[in-house]
């Protein structure tokens, strides 16, 4: 069992409350409850020592893994390939009531043998909050153990021929199966002062397993993309519905925290929270999909932030939330974890939340109004916040923020902060327009144009024929390749020509696009990052858009080589391939879903 397996080296099962991380090796080593948001169970990812994991492994040095998902669902089958036999873990998380938040939630993992005989090892080693609290581990005589914390329970209970005995207060096994037999270990995460579930059967782990993957084949049922790359946007998809939290609607930007842009580097955030930016844009991902339920979801989750108010950055609206509105995500460091090979400090909270980035207004209206659907169901009191943040933007657009990178080296005039409050006022206009909204549009109108022509002024380098990161700088910024995309310039004009090749020569390498060089533009912090997969998808986009339908594909069908085994990509790809940052990460897998659809579109002319 690897100590530290790569990044990507994970499949990723959830029930749309919280999810796991399974390793290509059988590990469950990244596993919070009852949320996302939530303090870990397992988190050996981010130290093997203290961080706890579920292994179930082969008991066979020499033996082949292979990792795969179930075609079109969320079921993650491992398997083994020795020379005395074949074994499978299959795993998968149960969607029994999405909508309605719970305590309690199951990992199920089937056991069975295909071809000859296999020797499983299970490992159940639970370590609650994080790795601080201890437990306490009670054995039965019907083949159930129940760790119990101070803030949570696990129970585990297994069916078939696994005989679990102690191991101080964790859990092992040893297993031997032939082909043909089968075996189930059900792990129940749940309150702290729980009793254990009801005696699982055989019958009951298949009603399960039938059950889940007739939801996801129902669910992706429902996507109308039908273009040439539909098995990666399929992915893609199901993995953004696995990091949205159901009971609000609220998506998350990647299931873990703590894991590093750079091994050894100190940007190492926490990513298991819902950010305006990140969920606003993959509204439209999901509509053009034909997904508009998570999209109106998302919609009145947001709502509800304006009207809830009481911001820890005094704004209208902060950057990010926890999944339910809460906006206080204080900060903390775990001194205690080692961190993924040593790459500390292993930050829980995301200090960012308080930062002041004006792009997210625009974002926000431009979730609203992606499709006249989503406008019109806003109504009449959700327009009139909507409205009320317009009316307070014209007053307040014109400062220097932190930005969407969310840099700790000070607040700057950021050109693409300018951009999407340029785009808060063109979508708001729009709205008022279409569906005969009270508005101040005067004063939007005058906003809108006085943006249009700052940006102009100062955000174009006539040196560098570009646009410009901030208007101290003549540094390029990745985020600029949604310029055209919200229609603030046409995909073909001279100066958004000229700023696409400036990238090309300054932040793409071998198709894989940087956000922006830290050296030239210092951000605070110490280190560098690999490039980020989000932007290289963007600039798939962008090429499209720009009529370079040939590069685009070649930029396109190699990025795809960077995804995982089982089609996942983490924040950035370093400088040999390898997978870096929080994984997966939901912003890149709706840039691939925008990239495919506009892409295809270019090719189909």
């Amino acid at each position: 069992m690897l100590r530290y397996p790569p990044i990507e080296d994970h499949g990723l099962v959830g029930d749309l409350q919280t999810c796991a991380l399974v390793s290509a090796e059988g590990v469950v080593d990244w596993f919070c409850s009852p949320r996302f948001d939530s303090p870990s169970v397992f988190a050996a990812l981010l130290d093997h020592d203290r961080g706890g994991y579920f292994a179930i492994t082969a008991d066979a040095p020499d033996a082949t893994v292979r990792q795969l998902y179930l075609a079109d669902t969320a079921i993650l089958v491992t398997r083994f390939l020795t020379p005395d036999g074949v074994g499978e873990v299959v795993d998968l998380m149960p969607v029994d009531d999405p909508h309605t938040a719970t305590d309690r939630h199951r990992l199920i993992r089937v056991l069975r043998v295909v071809r000859g005989t296999v020797r499983f090892t299970l490992e159940c080693r639970p370590r609650f909050d994080y790795g601080r609290e201890q437990h306490t581990l009670t054995l039965d005589d019907n083949a159930t153990a129940s760790f119990r914390g101070t803030s949570a329970t696990a129970h585990l209970q297994v069916v078939g021929a696994i005989p679990l005995e102690r191991d101080g207060n964790d859990a092992r096994a040893s297993i031997e199966l032939t082909a043909g037999q089968r075996a189930a270990a059900v792990l129940t995460l749940d309150a702290a002062d729980s009793a254990p579930p009801a005696p699982i059967t055989g019958a009951g782990v298949e009603e399960d397993f039938n059950a889940t993957r007739k939801f996801w084949h129902g669910w992706i049922r429902r996507c109308r993309y039908r273009g040439r790359w539909q098995q990666q946007v399929n992915r893609s998809a199901i993995t953004l519905k696995l990091l949205t939290y159901a009971p609000t609607g609220a998506p998350i930007a990647a299931a873990t925290m703590g894991l590093p842009e750079q091994v050894g580097g100190e940007r190492n955030w926490d990513y298991r929270y819902t950010w305006v930016r990140d969920a606003s844009l993959s509204v439209r991902a999901m509509v053009d999909l034909g997904f508009k339920e998570e999209a109106d979801a998302f919609r009145r989750w947001l709502g509800a932030r304006l009207a809830a108010g009481g911001t820890v950055s005094g704004e209208p609206l902060q950057t990010m939330y926890r999944v339910d509105g809460d906006p206080h995500l204080v900060e903390e460091t775990l001194d205690h974890l080692a961190g993924w090979r040593d790459s500390a400090p292993v930050r829980a909270g995301n200090g960012a939340a308080d930062q002041l980035q004006l792009d997210i207004y625009g974002e926000a209206i431009y979730a609203l109004a992606v499709v006249e659907e989503l406008a019109d169901l806003a109504g009449y009191d959700a327009w009139q916040r909507a409205a009320g943040v317009l009316d307070w933007l014209t007053h307040h657009w014109d400062r220097a923020d932190e930005g969407i990178w969310e840099t700790r080296g000070g607040r700057q005039d950021f050109t693409y902060s300018r951009l999407m409050c340029w785009t808060a006022f063109d979508r708001g206009i729009r709205i008022a327009t279409q569906f005969g909204r009270p508005a101040d549009l005067p004063r939007w109108t005058a906003a809108r144009d006085a943006i249009t022509e700052q940006i102009m002024a100062r955000g174009w380098s006539e040196r560098r024929r570009a646009f410009v990161q901030h208007y101290d700088t003549e540094v390029l910024d990745a985020s600029l390749l949604l310029m055209p995309v919200v229609g603030f310039i046409a995909p073909h004009d001279p100066r958004w020509l000229s700023t696409l090749d400036a990238m090309d020569g300054e932040l793409v390498s071998d198709s894989l696009v940087y956000r922006y060089d830290p050296a030239a533009s210092p951000d605070g912090l110490r280190g560098s990052e690999g490039t980020f997969s989000l932007c290289s998808f963007l600039y798939v986009e962008a090429l499209a858009r720009a009529g370079r339908p040939d590069q685009a594909r070649y930029a396109f069908d190699k990025m795809l080589t960077y995804a995982n085994h089982v089609g996942l990509f983490a924040e950035e790809v370093g400088p040999t391939g390898e997978q870096l940052g929080n994984f997966p990460q939901a912003f890149t897998h709706l840039a691939l879903i925008t990239a495919a659809l506009a892409l295809d579109a270019q090719l189909d002319r």
